[in-house]
Order: structure tokens, then C-alpha cells, then sequence
């Protein structure tokens, strides 16, 4: 996703052209497949969807025509489909700061937790002390009235 977040989609007559196939020339690869059809390199496929099997009762011209034009919509999708990569990268790299962020605030609202029930603990500790000095208090004053009467 790197490599498709770092290509850069550009425009040549209307036809979406990704910046790695900027130097390709159509021209030199059709040359290049008739050449090789001549000499009987490549196989010709029956079952090729590229052109129909109408497209064998046409011209050269038109055969071009027509895989240019499937070029054009197969390049617009890649076009397309790069720009939806690029945004569910820009959408991963949201959430990925979101949940850092999250858990930073989870970390620090631990450490809050962790205080609050530190002084809890001592509060109640504070609290029992002082229960107890209160028990004591109140068995001295009941025996100073014991005493008095």
C-alpha cells in the first residue's frame, strides 16, 4: 500500500497514466505483439476476452481503437481503485492516531484510578484510627461519668 500511496496518477489525453508507466508507449507495445505474432512467438489465445471474436472480423485500426478504449477504462479504474487506497490509508492512519491517543487517555486515567484509590485506602486507614480514638474517648468520658456521679 506504500508503493500505491507513493504513485502519483497523472493525465495524458484523458487517459489516467500511472507515473510507473509513463515512459509506456502503446504504440511500441502493439509493434512489439504484431512482430512476435508474425514470427509465430506468441500463441494466438481462442479463448482471449480482450478482443472479441467480432473483433477478428476487424480492422487493424478499429482493433486499436478498441484497445485503446479498453486501456482508457482500465486505467481510470486503477486510477480509481488507487484513490480508494489512498483513502482507506488516510482513513487507517486517522484511527491508528485515534486509538494512540485513546490509549494514552487510558493510561493516564489508569494512573488517576490508581491515585484515587491510594488515598482511599489512607482515608479509610485515617478513618479507623480516628473511630477508634473515638471509642476510646467515649469509654474515658463514660467512666469520668461514672466517676462524677
Amino acid at each position: 500500500s506504500s508503493k500505491i500511496r507513493n504513485m502519483e496518477v497523472q493525465c495524458a489525453d484523458g487517459v489516467a497514466v500511472l507515473e510507473d508507466c509513463i515512459g509506456f508507449s502503446l504504440t511500441k507495445t502493439i509493434s512489439k505483439v504484431e512482430e512476435k505474432l508474425k514470427k509465430g512467438v506468441l500463441a494466438d489465445c481462442q479463448d482471449d476476452d480482450i478482443i472479441p471474436r467480432v473483433g477478428n472480423e476487424m480492422g487493424a485500426e478499429a482493433q486499436i481503437r478498441l484497445l485503446k478504449a479498453k486501456l482508457r477504462v482500465t486505467q481510470e479504474d486503477l486510477a480509481n481503485v488507487v484513490f480508494e487506497c489512498r483513502k482507506k490509508d488516510d482513513e487507517n492512519q486517522n484511527l491508528e492516531t485515534r486509538l494512540k491517543d485513546t490509549e494514552e487517555e487510558n493510561t493516564r486515567l489508569q494512573r488517576t484510578v490508581s491515585l484515587q484509590q491510594s488515598q482511599t485506602e489512607k482515608y479509610k486507614m485515617l478513618s479507623q484510627e480516628a473511630n477508634k480514638k473515638s471509642e476510646g474517648l467515649q469509654q474515658e468520658v463514660t467512666a469520668l461519668e461514672k466517676v462524677l456521679q
